[in-house]
């Protein structure tokens, strides 16, 4: 509210909450939006480490019209969103002494009245200990890779979700590259939201959990404890290894006193 509306105007704005979402109306000049989010006190009293990065996501809203959506780093724009984009989420890091924003530049339309631009994000940065994107899965190379032993002892201990159970069924959305894994909750050891709610087959808990579409995640027997992370709103897959393979590593680790923290083990 409170825009000038002036063509070739640029109102400056800075977004200080770790996410939100801006829903601009009959866009009409530019918005440049600073990314400046607060970090937690104990990040920022840290001495002698090298500079941490910080994380930035964001998310276009299905209406998203009559904008396009820059990064301006150092003075430079770059392309994030253009008009009537597809629903794909753009994510991008920087290090704190580095200068940057968002730029949200108007497109010239004779009518402006049915446009609006509107897109989510997500600011986080390294001291949160958690990965700013999806990193592993059940399968697959490189950023799809299993996670190691050390990894899967600290996702328990750190997601946002730690969920065991079974695979349902797979889907893949092939616009948005993504695979959607549907899961039969045997037992929910921690959710920060109700992701997971009564009425799943077989009268269990269900819920769906999502990963990159080029990991091929394939539906298996089995149970896997399934852990992750909340992106926009929705559980994405962190780790998932087979529950008796988890029971083994977590043992072995509780003997020589290198669990990270405790969890209950059947």
């Amino acid at each position: 509210s409170g825009l000038s509306q002036e063509v070739g105007s640029v109102e400056q704005l800075s977004l200080h909450c770790a996410e939100g979402s801006l829903e601009w109306l009959y866009p009409t000049g530019a918005l440049r939006l600073r990314l400046a989010p607060r970090l937690p006190p104990a990040a920022a009293a840290t001495k002698d480490r090298s500079p941490q990065h910080v994380t930035a996501c964001v998310k276009p809203a299905g209406t998203f019209r009559g904008a396009q959506l820059y990064l301006e780093r150092e003075g430079v724009l770059e392309l994030l969103l253009p008009e009537a984009p597809r629903p794909h989420v753009r994510c991008f890091s920087w290090l704190p002494r580095e200068k940057v924003a968002l730029f949200l530049q108007a497109t010239p339309h004779r009518d402006i009245s049915r446009r609006i631009a509107a897109f989510r994000y997500e600011l986080r940065g390294d001291w949160l200990a958690r990965p700013a994107l999806p990193a592993a899965s059940l399968t697959g190379e490189g950023a799809c890779r299993p996670c190691n032993d050390t990894e899967i002892l600290m996702a328990i201990c750190t997601s946002d979700f730690v969920i065991r159970g079974s695979i349902r069924s797979v889907s893949n959305d092939v616009e948005l590259q993504e695979s959607i894994i549907g899961v039969s909750a045997a037992r929910i050891h921690r959710q920060k939201f109700p992701l997971f709610q009564a009425g799943g087959w077989p009268g269990r808990p269900a819920g769906s959990i999502r990963t990159p579409l080029r990991c091929g995640v394939k539906p298996g027997p089995g149970t896997f404890l399934f852990t992750g992370w909340l992106h926009f709103g929705e559980a994405w897959l962190s780790c998932a290894p087979r529950y008796r393979d988890f029971q083994r590593i977590y043992e072995g680790a509780r003997r020589t006193h290198q669990n990270p923290c405790e969890f209950p083990v059947d």
